[in-house]
């Protein structure tokens, strides 16, 4: 039987881990009770009606593939190889409505403006014993 080592965020609060490593992340948003809008990352004054009403709420890390670009640099603060050649990053619309940007898994021909794309957590580097995972999107098959 492999150890298996707890997994923490690279940065609390802007996406969950799950205890079962196939289960989809949620990412963390703010929703305003007043008007509805959700935001990421959280806020405390709704920038759509101003009200100061507004609640911690998660969503599927899943949605649309808005825009996206190669960065042709190792990933900052990666110590894995699979990062040595560069990575992916992709602005992703939420089903809920917030515009999020965050780096992809595959490579550039896998993806195009407008697919489906899933959220998993993806090993960055090893911290005292954890495992620092990062929340990538994955080209979702049509």
């Amino acid at each position: 039987m492999t150890d298996v080592k707890p997994r923490v965020p690279v940065k609390p609060g802007y996406y969950t881990v799950p205890d079962d490593p196939a289960a989809t992340p949620e990412v963390i948003c703010s929703r305003c009770t007043d008007c509805g809008e959700y935001f990421f990352p959280k806020r405390l004054v709704c920038a759509k009606c101003l009200s100061r009403r507004t609640e911690e709420t998660r969503v599927p890390a899943r949605g649309t593939l808005y825009s996206f670009t190669f960065v042709h640099i190792p990933l900052f603060g990666s110590t894995k190889i699979e990062y040595a050649e560069g990575y992916g990053v992709g602005q992703i619309d939420l089903p809920e409505g917030p515009r999020i940007q965050l780096p992809l898994v595959g490579k550039r021909e896998e993806f195009r403006v407008g697919q489906k794309v899933r959220g998993e957590l993806s090993v960055m580097r090893e911290h005292e014993d954890k495992d620092v995972v990062i929340l990538r999107f994955r080209a979702v098959e049509a």
